[in-house]
C-alpha cells in the first residue's frame, strides 16, 4: 500500500524518549476490495447457496520511532470500515537490535499463526473466505494470537542458509486480549515454538508446536497441534506442501491437515493451483468422521495500485456431509491507497 499522509507527532516523540533528531513518524494507507461470489452448495442451507456483490474498505495506521538506546518501537493497527468500524489487526513491535525483536500481539499478528498455511497462492488460501467455515484448515496459532507475545531472534545467516525462530506466550489462550489494566476470564495459558529455515537455493522448511494447557480441565489434558512445511522457488515457479496435526484436549475432535500449491508469476500476472484436505479423526461422539477436501485455481493481476483476482473453489464433502459438493467463484477488484 502506498502511504499518502505522515505527520511527525511530538507527543509520541516525547513518550518514547526521542532526540529531536530521531523524531516519530506517522502513518496511514488504506484499501477497497470489490467482490463478486456465487456459491452453489445444493445439499446447504439456502443461505449460503446464492450471488452477491460486496465491497471490503480498511485503514491502517502505522507510528514509529527510536529511542535514545537504538531500540525502535512501531505501532500498527488496522480497521475493517465497510460497515461497522472494527478494529481487525494491531501489534506493537519493539525492534532490540542484536537482541531481537519483542512484538505484543493485541489482536493477531503472533509468528506461530502466521504459518497456518503458508502454500504458494496467486489470491488466497484454498479455504479462504469460503462461506462453509467449517471446512477451515487453520487451526495452528489460532489460539495464541490475540493478547500474546512473541520473542524473534535476529535472522541468523550460515552457509548460505538463514535462520529464524519464534517463541509465542499467551497467558489467555482461545481468548480476546483484555483491555489495559483488565483480565481474561480464563487462567488457560499457551505457548507455541515456530522455526524455519531458508536455503539460497530456494528451499524453505518450516513448523511449529503450539501447546494449550487445559490443566485445570477435570481430565487435566493439553491440546497441542503441530504443522511443517517445505517450499521451492526457482524462477517463476514456486510449489509448497504442508502438514498439520490437532491433537485436541478434553478426548475432543482431533484433526490432520494437508495442503499442497503451486504458483506461477510472469510480471504482473500471478496464477495458482492449490489442494488441502481436513481430516477428522473418530471419537466417541463421531465414530467414521468424514474426510473433506478443497481445490482452488486463481488468478491474479496487478496494475499499480489496483489488482484484478479471481479463485475458482470446490470442495467435497463440504461441511463434513458425505456426497456435498461446494462450488464459490470469487472475482475482486482492489484498490490500495
Amino acid at each position: 500500500m502506498n502511504n499518502f499522509k505522515k505527520i511527525g507527532l511530538s507527543a509520541l516523540a516525547g513518550s518514547l524518549a526521542m532526540t529531536a533528531a530521531n523524531a516519530a513518524e506517522y502513518s496511514m494507507s488504506g484499501d477497497a476490495i470489490i467482490k463478486y461470489s456465487s456459491v452453489d452448495a445444493p445439499a446447504s442451507a439456502q443461505s449460503i447457496n446464492g450471488k452477491g456483490i460486496g465491497v471490503d474498505t480498511d485503514l491502517a495506521f502505522t507510528g514509529s520511532g527510536e529511542l535514545d538506546n537504538g531500540f525502535t518501537v512501531t505501532f500498527f493497527q488496522s480497521l475493517d470500515t465497510h460497515g461497522t468500524v472494527a478494529n481487525s489487526s494491531s501489534q506493537v513491535t519493539i525492534g532490540m537490535g542484536s537482541m531481537g525483536t519483542l512484538a505484543i500481539n493485541n489482536i493477531s499478528g503472533s509468528a506461530a499463526n502466521g504459518i497456518d498455511d503458508v502454500m504458494p497462492a496467486a489470491y488466497n488460501e484454498t479455504w479462504d473466505g469460503l462461506a462453509l467455515t467449517t471446512d477451515n484448515g487453520s487451526f495452528f496459532g489460532a489460539s495464541t494470537t490475540n493478547g500474546s507475545i512473541d520473542y524473534r531472534i535476529p535472522a541468523q545467516e550460515m552457509m548460505g542458509v538463514t535462520v529464524n525462530a519464534a517463541v509465542t506466550i499467551d497467558p489467555n489462550a482461545d481468548e480476546s486480549a483484555p483491555t489495559a489494566g483488565g483480565v481474561t476470564t480464563t487462567s488457560v495459558s499457551g505457548i507455541a515454538y515456530t522455526a524455519s529455515l531458508a536455503h539460497e537455493s530456494g528451499l524453505t522448511v518450516g513448523g511449529g508446536v503450539e501447546t494449550i494447557d487445559n490443566a485445570t480441565d477435570s481430565t487435566g489434558t493439553d491440546e497441542e497441534n503441530v504443522t511443517v512445511y517445505a517450499k521451492f522457488a526457482t524462477g517463476p515457479i514456486s510449489v509448497g506442501y504442508q502438514e498439520a496435526h490437532q491433537d485436541s484436549a478434553n478426548d475432543g475432535q482431533d484433526n490432520y491437515f494437508e495442503a499442497m500449491g503451486i504458483a506461477y508469476t510472469a510480471g504482473d500476472i500471478s496464477v495458482s493451483y492449490g489442494e488441502s484436505k481436513m481430516a477428522p479423526k473418530a471419537t466417541a461422539a463421531t465414530a467414521s468422521p468424514v474426510e473433506k477436501s478443497l481445490d482452488s485455481v486463481q488468478i491474479s493481476y496487478t496494475m499499480g495500485a489496483m489488482t484484478l483476482a479471481g479463485a475458482l473453489a470446490e470442495t467435497s464433502n463440504a461441511g463434513g456431509i458425505t456426497g456435498n459438493t461446494y462450488e464459490e467463484t470469487e472475482l475482486s477488484v482492489s484498490f490500495a491507497f
